[in-house]
């Protein structure tokens, strides 16, 4: 059976603790580089986790910070672990060795205790019933992966509202990609036992490797991925340019990594002529419908500029694609081992 058959997309609704019988112990991995400015948020919402506090353990993962991550988790792991009414457990490790945030996570994998080990990031803000609603489809054993859902946090910048236009993160597009669908580590779970069968991260891969693992899983293994559009984490789209273009710039050796790894189809580059295109038509065509709308407060910047946004965003992408080269190290597997 192909593997593309045995990924399942469909919509799951929140479990409530008369329909769920049992619950898993898990372990939520959060690799964090600099995440003073996000990480009282983000503790807030695991705070707020409806699934039994006494069944999840929080390993927070500092990668090296240059800033206050490493103090400010340093104090919660402190409350967690002496302060009787702290509702949930958190608990400190870092990687300084290697740089990259799935070094990161093998990291948080190799210390954690859960039957399910789950992943977010620093800049995501997951809903309360994440948990519940993402653990649910485990309930059946062939399945070994589950994405949620990657909803925009709204942003006040013309670029995180372009963001916001496109769903650039929404797990729909990864979930359907044309050589076999993956789930991004903003919002992913995956059975302990699996990562002890096929190995962890690449943890030299600095992007790209959320899909190398969960393409290992369902080439090499027979268990299914499925899509639980309800549990929700909220991420923060990039707020500048440069980060916006640094971020589709990885897109693109992401491509050339995933290329080199598996041999999927590069993506096609516009040629000059095809931007030239595209730049007149947003001229001559759209702009003069956009831009009364605007005026009328119906429409706002993003919107107006969404196509040359969109077209740098390509360029970017193209950029990182071309000039990649997948080096040696990134193509060694970390396998399971004790901490």
């Amino acid at each position: 059976m192909s593997w593309r058959l045995k990924s399942r997309l469909h919509k799951q609704s929140p479990p409530t603790r008369t329909n769920m019988e049992v619950w898993l112990m898990i372990s939520v991995v959060v690799p964090i580089y600099n995440g003073e400015t996000d990480l009282p948020d983000l503790i807030n919402c695991l705070k707020a986790q409806t699934y039994p506090a006494e069944e999840v353990e929080y390993l927070l993962v500092d990668n090296k910070s240059s800033d206050r991550t490493l103090a400010i988790i340093q104090a919660v792991e402190e409350e967690s672990r002496h302060d009787t009414c702290s509702t949930i457990i958190i608990k400190l490790l870092t990687e300084n060795k290697i740089q990259s945030s799935y070094a990161a996570r093998n990291t948080g994998i190799r210390a954690s205790k859960g039957d399910i080990i789950a992943f977010t990031d620093a800049d995501c803000r997951p809903q309360p019933e994440w948990l519940e609603t993402l653990i649910r489809p485990f309930a059946d054993r062939d399945v070994g992966i589950v994405a949620g859902e990657i909803l925009p946090i709204p942003g006040k910048t013309l670029w995180e509202q372009h963001a916001a236009i496109e769903n650039t993160l929404s797990q729909k597009h990864t979930l359907a990609h044309s050589f076999c669908p993956y789930g991004q580590t903003a919002n992913l779970a995956i059975r302990r036992e699996i990562l002890i069968e096929v190995g962890l991260f690449r943890p030299y891969l600095t992007t790209g490797g959320d899909a190398d693992l969960c393409w290992r899983i369902l080439r090499e293994t027979s268990y299914k991925l499925e899509f639980a559009e309800g549990a929700i984490v909220h991420h923060r789209h990039r707020s500048s340019f440069q980060q916006l273009q640094s971020q589709w710039r990885r897109y693109g050796e992401s491509n050339r990594y995933l290329h080199q790894l598996y041999g999927v189809d590069l993506m096609r580059e516009l040629t000059v002529g095809e931007y030239i295109y595209r730049v007149a038509r947003w001229l001559l065509k759209e702009l003069p419908i956009a831009s009364p709308k605007a005026i009328a407060g119906k429409a706002n910047l993003a919107e107006l500029f969404n196509t040359p946004i969109g077209l740098c965003n390509v360029w970017a992408r193209s950029r990182g694609q071309r000039e990649a080269k997948l080096p040696e190290k990134a193509k060694e597997i970390e396998l399971m081992r004790s901490p």
